[in-house]
């Protein structure tokens, strides 16, 4: 089986995962005592969430990976790139279950409380990386200050972890990632709770190799120009 077909298979396993996660959450696990069925959302957004930490993590190990000398490739650049494009997609959709839970639970859709302030300033913090890229068409340039913004954004991470510690605030604690690492959570709601993890990490998975391989595509079609340009210009002379 060629890399191609992997990819496809490995995309097909992403979302069928999914689709085994959003049956198991809607329908296989009881509501909560408290919540009722508004805590079927724990089974996307905390999931989603830490799909973001993820890609912003996978971001910043490939920026490090470009800016040291000995690992520099563009390879590295086109992975960073990649991983946050799909990491802003998920700190959206975080944003939006967030928002979706928050109505009916606070009875506002936003409020500036500090783990929702963090995270929309990590969303445009990261929308600001994307928005650096193409200030400048040289790809060096690019590449160098992108790693480091990349690297500076990356320090709202463990703040958006850590706000419902450090201040008070109106989101929850923390259900599995807390500083005992007790999961408030069990039975058959903390395995689809697992799969919810599992699934979206695959998804995330999916969706940067599919983006690194446009990227590539893209390079090389803009190295590919250049040489055409060039010949252009001395055949000319």
């Amino acid at each position: 089986m060629n890399r191609r077909r992997w990819v496809a298979v490995f995309g097909a396993f992403a979302l069928t995962t999914v689709a085994i996660t959003y049956v198991m959450g809607l329908w296989v696990t009881p509501p909560d005592v408290f919540q009722g069925n508004l805590v079927r959302l724990i089974y996307v957004h905390p999931a989603v969430a830490w799909v973001a930490y993820l890609a912003y993590g996978v971001t910043s190990l490939s920026s490090i990976a470009y800016l040291w000398k000995k690992t520099r490739n563009y390879k590295w650049d086109l992975l960073a790139a990649s991983s946050t494009e799909v990491g802003v997609v998920f700190t959206a959709l975080t944003l939006i279950t967030g928002s979706i839970w928050g109505r009916p639970t606070w009875g506002v859709w936003w409020t500036w409380d500090a783990r929702l302030t963090t995270t929309a300033l990590l969303l445009v913090l990261y929308l600001g990386y994307l928005a650096l890229r193409r200030v400048t068409e040289d790809r060096e340039q690019r590449a160098k200050r992108g790693a480091v913004a990349a690297l500076i954004a990356f320090i709202d991470v463990p703040i958006v972890h850590q706000s419902v510690v450090w201040w008070k605030t109106l989101h929850q604690s923390a259900t599995v990632f807390n500083a005992d690492l007790n999961p408030k959570i069990h039975g058959e709601m903390a395995w689809t709770l697992l799969l919810g993890f599992l699934s979206f990490t695959a998804v995330y998975l999916w969706m940067v190799i599919k983006r690194y391989e446009i990227a590539k595509a893209e390079m090389a079609a803009e190295e590919q120009g250049i040489e055409e340009a060039i010949r252009e210009r001395v055949g000319s002379l």
